[in-house]
């Protein structure tokens, strides 16, 4: 499967022109199988309140996206704000694919205060999609940080793990985008898609870093910490075997029943 995850500048301003952004890098992901993008793409992360106000039921919100995965023949993960049925706000990932319907995700790990005090944390389990043959899963940026959620999806049976992110620059994030990213990899044996903003909007400034990295923990391509960015890389599982077979982890896990029981 070949891959293109987008590193966004923050303040490219309102959802119309964040779409336009995103519609342009659909363009460039010709040939691609997947293009990835930030974490609230749609709205910009940092826009508050606003984002609450512009939110829309999936199905409107859905639409213009799938009309540019149907028009480029490209798959989409993007990061954007969902309205439920409920009235609740979701931070959620959507997973777009041509001629098939969207499967979705709420953050089931919100980040602070700011996170906290507009979403509804998710309850429900990452979908795990068929993307130019190979089985991907989802989470939303902090999810990741947490080892139990990428191993979840790895007994699923994901060989790729998608994080739209808007990781805020700081020391400690660039600990996260430059080690423990690999480390999530290499010790499920699996890809993961790490796409974040770059820059600052007037809210955050966000750490940049997105990467793509492989199984044996590898990064395959990586962006810098300021500017925008379009990382390209091929996911073949078949060129990590002998990584696998020296580090089984999850079949060990399996053998001496540790593994939780997924359904």
């Amino acid at each position: 499967m070949r891959v293109a995850a987008f590193q966004l500048a923050a303040g490219l301003g309102s959802p119309d022109a964040r779409l336009a952004e995103i519609d342009s890098c659909m363009a460039s992901a010709a040939g691609a199988d997947l293009a990835v993008f930030p974490e609230l793409a749609v709205t910009g992360y940092g826009a508050g309140p606003a984002i609450a106000e512009s939110a829309a039921d999936p199905q409107q919100a859905l639409a213009p996206l799938q009309a540019m995965v149907d028009q480029h023949g490209v798959a989409m993960v993007t990061g954007l704000a969902l309205r439920a049925d409920d009235g609740g706000l979701a931070n959620a990932a959507a997973m777009l694919r041509p001629g098939a319907a969207p499967a979705l995700y709420a953050k089931r790990m919100l980040y602070g205060d700011y996170e906290k005090g507009l979403f509804a944390a998710g309850r429900a389990e990452p979908p795990i999609v068929e993307i130019g043959g190979l089985a991907c899963g989802v989470l939303v940026c902090f999810d990741v940080e947490f080892p139990e959620l990428v191993r979840q999806l790895a007994l699923r049976g994901a060989a790729a793990v998608i994080v739209p992110t808007a990781l805020p620059r700081s020391v400690g994030a660039r600990f996260i985008a430059e080690r423990v990213v690999p480390v999530r990899a290499f010790e499920n044996q699996l890809f993961i898609v790490y796409a974040d903003h770059c820059s600052a909007d007037f809210r955050f400034a966000y750490q940049g870093l997105s990467s793509i990295v492989a199984p044996d923990g590898s990064v395959l391509a990586a962006a810098g910490d300021s500017d925008a960015a379009m990382l390209v890389a091929d996911l073949d599982p078949s060129a990590y075997a002998d990584c696998r077979a020296q580090n089984p982890y999850l079949a060990e896990l399996l053998q001496a029943g540790l593994a939780p029981k997924q359904d």
